[in-house]
């Protein structure tokens, strides 16, 4: 006779339910695979139930409710009291990891998260337990689907950002306010949560710098296209020095990146480590069914894991946000003799240098497009606000990074 294990829910909403279905529908997988067969002692709603009450009742808690209280609450209460927890709770993890992983060894339980980034691209499994003794330098992550699927369209058809948006939205890619999602917010928390896994260090969310892709054009990307590039939102973490950086903004990347070719409303993280070069994971994007896959492989490896052997608090390292990038200039200027050779001894100044160019006659005034070479953001800001005091620039420089890296 297999050993019954005792399943606490707490939420039941979109990914809630779907992953109550579904373990319904895999028991007798689960079952076969770890011996033990799962039954959900209990859910908690919004409107029923009692948290104490399916907290005695269980042996592992799974936490769907989304947001921070009273889940924090709940989720430090299972993990002290000796009952693992799988959880999707990305902004949960992002600003009180370290809380609910001091928790986790105080109680010899397992917090399993592989379901809050990425959707079922098993990059969580990966960086903790595959890569776990290999030295890893850097992480590109395109970790939010709804952001994706609005940069692929305006690629594909030329649209606006407000007309990809709104397609995002009628196929259900995009919430009706998709504030977080566009903004950056979500993929931030999302590399937060890679950061701490893959350099052992704690990363708050606000620790990490995002941007959006409001502000985006399609001149932007018809630009870049000519120059070879495509554009994603990407979220980086990575050593620098003795420190790490971890940021999210709009990225352009050349065609040989792994990244470049991910469309769509997938997810796609790649990791670098001199052990092994560059791996690429991609999949579908958060979704229900998607996410609750995801939560249904931590309760496995929950089941399947020996008692955690209680580990030290991680070590602090300096966040370093002033980074080296190359990067796409977009300006409008009067069309007149010796414009660019201005442009570029006040990029020179500041230790930049040009390596590709476009430029377009508008009438009486031009449109330069270029790719710059790496240097520090801190100067490539003093080189726009220079830029922009002089008398011919009609429309101060629009500043997108560019990823240099290829992988062929």
């Amino acid at each position: 006779m297999s050993e019954a294990v005792a399943i606490g829910l707490l939420g039941h909403g979109t990914v809630g339910s779907a992953f109550a279905q579904l373990l319904d529908e895999r028991a007798e997988e689960v079952r076969s695979v770890t011996g033990r067969a799962p039954q959900i002692a209990g859910v908690l709603t919004t409107s029923d139930g009692s948290f104490e009450d399916i907290l005695e009742r269980s042996q592992v808690v799974v936490e769907l409710m989304g947001g921070i209280e009273p889940a924090r609450e709940y989720v430090l209460a299972a993990l002290r009291s000796g009952r693992s927890v799988v959880t999707a709770n990305k902004q949960l993890l992002s600003q009180h990891g370290d809380e609910l992983l001091a928790a986790a060894r105080e109680g010899g339980a397992q917090l399993r998260f592989e379901a809050a980034v990425a959707g079922v691209v098993p990059v969580i499994r990966v960086l903790a337990e595959s890569l776990a003794a290999a030295r890893v330098e850097r992480i590109h992550g395109i970790v939010n689907g709804t952001t994706n699927y609005i940069l692929s369209e305006m690629a594909r058809t030329g649209c606006s950002y407000a007309d990809a948006l709104a397609a995002a939205q009628r196929l259900g890619y995009a919430e009706a306010d998709p504030t977080e999602d566009v903004s950056g917010k979500d993929a931030a928390a999302k590399m937060a949560i890679l950061a701490r896994l893959a350099f052992g260090a704690p990363v708050r969310l606000e620790q990490v710098p995002y941007e959006g892709i409001e502000h985006l054009t399609s001149d932007d990307i018809e630009y870049a296209q000519e120059l070879g590039l495509g554009l994603k939102l990407v979220g980086t973490a990575e050593r620098v020095g003795e420190g790490i950086s971890v940021r999210v903004h709009p990225v352009f990347l050349y065609a040989g990146h792994p990244l470049a070719s991910v469309a769509g409303p997938y997810n796609a993280v790649t990791v670098e480590s001199p052990a092994i070069t560059e791996i690429t994971m991609s999949g579908p994007g958060a979704g229900g069914p998607q996410t609750a896959s995801a939560v249904l492989g931590d309760l496995v490896s929950v089941l399947l894991a020996p008692p955690p052997t209680p580990e030290p608090a991680p070590p602090q390292l300096e966040v370093v946000t002033d980074v080296e990038s190359a990067f796409y200039l977009h300006m409008e200027v009067a069309d007149r003799p010796g414009v660019l050779a201005q442009i570029a001894q006040v990029l020179g100044l500041q230790g930049a240098s040009i390596k590709s160019v476009i430029q377009k006659g508008l009438g009486d005034d031009a449109r330069l497009v270029m790719v710059i070479h790496p240097l520090l953001e801190s100067r490539l800001v003093a080189a726009c606000d220079l830029i922009r005091g002089l008398d011919f620039v009609r429309s101060g420089p629009r500043a997108i990074r560019v990823l240099e890296e290829e992988f062929v």
